[in-house]
């Protein structure tokens, strides 16, 4: 079917809004004199209109114009756009009346009614409105249902499903066919919503889809909890409706406005993330706005990410480095099509040498440390990597920022650094209390924040699932039990920044991760986002958890306890060395000179040392068996 083509440039416009005022001005004047004389205008009357019209078009156009009535889009007319037409008219009018009260008593306008001006007021109200809504209501009336299109349910009742309603009714792709509304509200139920009705709550949705015939649910619920959207994709799903859409979180929308053009297909990211991340957006301007920020790791996903929010509050410059360089290169070139000023620089944090001089000579306020090594399974093979990176880079990248003179620096760690049982963990708990240790030595105030899983990060179960499901092949679990928090890139990223400008110096931030969730149930789910079902068409396999992995993550450990802050999705532990701050860089001094021999069980001791709440893998402690047994 043809698309219906709803397109006037604005410079058209402009000139058929002001054409039509003007003729709508003209008749408004002539039908308020016939009303007062009852179709007998007297001749002096009749000779004065011209005149009181000519003045009518003098003084309201103008005002009309300032009031910007002759901008607003003819075919998404809406209520503000009507009290501006008020406005304008009654404004208009006002300044006509003041004209006329001035030529009262000249040959122009002497003895002409009053009553025809009050007349003139509500007569040009109305057809100024009328005129206005005209499109939105031919549209409305003659294309609704008109282009067809699959029956679709709209899932939520409130502003964001009325505005997606509106949006598809006013700008029709001929996609949808739009039934009526699924919302869970009591008071909602059988009432009439933009000429659709409101057939009940998510526990019907599956006998509405078979009464209906539905073809597509669209979700149009910004604010609601994961759980939520989930429980409405498993009913959509089990009633075999195989297109489910979504409006994304209302930050995702320029004036908080929906549109039929914002429906995304179900991720996953939609079915984990959750409420819609606020922030002291001010203080963190106030702490960016015009320095100097340095993110190492600016290639990965934390890096990546918090490099594009952070040039959301206009840096002088952002410092991206990354040893990779491909990734390097395209962070770069996203921040500078956004037209932030970056310097990328490609560089080993090991390389301790090299990091003091780039800090030295970009001298950054703050910087955000993200580089280090993550994947739990395949560290466990390689723990001197881990100590290279994650400590000893650590270390290295913290003493140069106190040296260079930085104010603050924020520590990216885990949720695997509590109680950890992976070299992974294990360094990135170490990293934790060098920054602690190094706290309060010099200028620089270091802070750590702790988060866990983040969607769709490369290596993370979420695309390697996805890969599997594409090829076909099973999805492996380790074990039916397992469980983990995850959390959207940019929800993280944006409480970092938030844990960073409340940060003091010396605390342990960690995030509000919600619920953990089931990986075997985070399985299911994306097989049936792909539009499979779990079992039947992409098996599902149990495997043994990998060296170092926890069947269930902890955010904070029962020793440190937590404490609120004034987010309600931040937490902060009392920041505690577990010994001395020079023993501790003694021991760090050790770590290196073991990974350099390749001392595996003076590494395992070692971290003991430092974490007594390490308890090292059976691949680590084999590891360290058999180098304690050489000679």
């Amino acid at each position: 079917m043809r698309r219906l083509q709803d397109r006037v440039t604005p410079p058209v416009r402009v000139l058929i809004f002001l054409f039509g005022d003007i003729v709508l001005l003209l008749l408004s004047i002539g039908a308020a004199a016939w009303l007062r004389y009852d179709g007998r205008i007297p001749s002096a009357t009749w000779a004065q209109l011209p005149l009181v019209a000519a003045l009518s078009l003098a003084t309201k156009v103008p005002v009309f114009a300032l009031q910007r009535l002759y901008v607003m889009s003819w075919s998404q007319v809406g209520l503000e756009d009507m009290v501006a037409v008020f406005r304008g008219v009654t404004l208009g009018t006002l300044v006509f009346w003041l004209a006329a009260a001035v030529l009262r008593d000249t040959p122009v306008l002497a003895g002409f009614s009053r009553s025809i001006l009050l007349l003139d007021y509500v007569i040009t109200l109305y057809a100024i409105g009328a005129f206005r809504l005209a499109r939105r209501v031919y549209l409305h009336l003659v294309y609704r249902g008109v282009l067809g299109g699959k029956a679709a349910l709209i899932v939520g009742a409130g502003a964001a499903g009325e505005q997606l309603a509106r949006s598809l009714r006013q700008a029709p792709t001929g996609e949808y066919a739009l039934t009526g509304f699924v919302d869970d509200s009591a008071g909602k139920a059988g009432t009439v919503i933009y000429g659709l009705p409101v057939l009940g709550g998510r526990d019907r949705l599956p006998e509405l889809v078979r009464e209906h015939g539905i073809e597509a649910v669209l979700i149009a619920m910004p604010s609601a909890p994961s759980r939520v959207v989930r429980n409405v994709v498993s009913l959509a799903r089990e009633a075999g409706v195989r297109e489910i859409r979504i409006v994304p979180g209302l930050d995702r929308f320029l004036n908080n406005q929906v549109s039929f053009t914002d429906l995304q297909d179900v991720q996953m990211v939609h079915l984990l993330g959750r409420n819609v991340v606020s922030i002291e957006s001010n203080l963190v301007d106030e702490w960016l706005r015009d320095r100097t920020v340095l993110v190492t790791g600016a290639g990965g996903s934390i890096g990546s990410e918090l490099c594009t929010q952070i040039a959301r509050f206009h840096p002088q410059e952002i410092v991206a480095v990354d040893w990779e360089e491909t990734n390097l290169f395209w962070v770069n070139h996203d921040l500078q099509r956004l037209g932030q000023r970056t310097v990328p620089v490609l560089l080993d944090i090991r390389d301790g040498a090299r990091v003091r001089a780039m800090l030295r000579r970009y001298r950054p306020a703050v910087v955000f440390h993200a580089a280090a090594y993550k994947h739990v399974g395949l560290i466990e093979h390689h723990p001197e990597q881990a100590i290279l990176t994650n400590v000893l880079g650590t270390l290295a990248v913290a003493q140069a920022s106190a040296d260079a003179g930085v104010e603050k620096f924020v520590l990216i760690s885990s949720d695997k650094a509590v109680q950890p049982t992976s070299i992974m963990g294990a360094t990135k708990r170490v990293a934790e209390q060098v920054c602690l240790a190094l706290n309060g030595r010099g200028p620089t105030r270091y802070v750590a924040v702790r988060f866990g899983n983040v969607l769709g990060s490369r290596g993370s179960v979420i695309p390697i699932f996805q890969e599997r499901i594409r090829r076909g092949e099973p999805l492996t679990v380790r074990g039916p039990n397992m469980r983990r928090y995850f959390m959207a890139t940019s929800e993280a990223v944006l409480l970092v920044l938030q844990a960073g400008v409340m940060g003091a110096g010396g605390e342990v931030f960690a995030l509000d991760m919600g619920e953990p969730v089931r990986v075997i149930d985070l399985a299911r789910d994306l097989i049936r986002l792909s539009g499979l079902e779990p079992e039947k068409d992409v098996p599902i396999v149990f495997a043994d958890p990998e060296p170092g992995e926890k069947e269930h993550e902890d955010v904070l450990t029962a020793e440190e306890g937590t404490t609120a802050t004034r987010h309600d999705r931040i937490f902060v532990a009392p920041g505690t060395l577990t010994m001395p701050s020079e023993a501790l860089f003694g021991e760090v001094a050790s770590l290196e000179q073991m990974t350099e021999r390749g001392d595996y069980a003076g590494i395992v001791r070692t971290l003991q040392s430092l974490i007594p709440t390490y308890r090292p893998s059976a691949l680590i402690l084999r590891r360290a068996d058999v180098a304690s047994s050489l000679p």
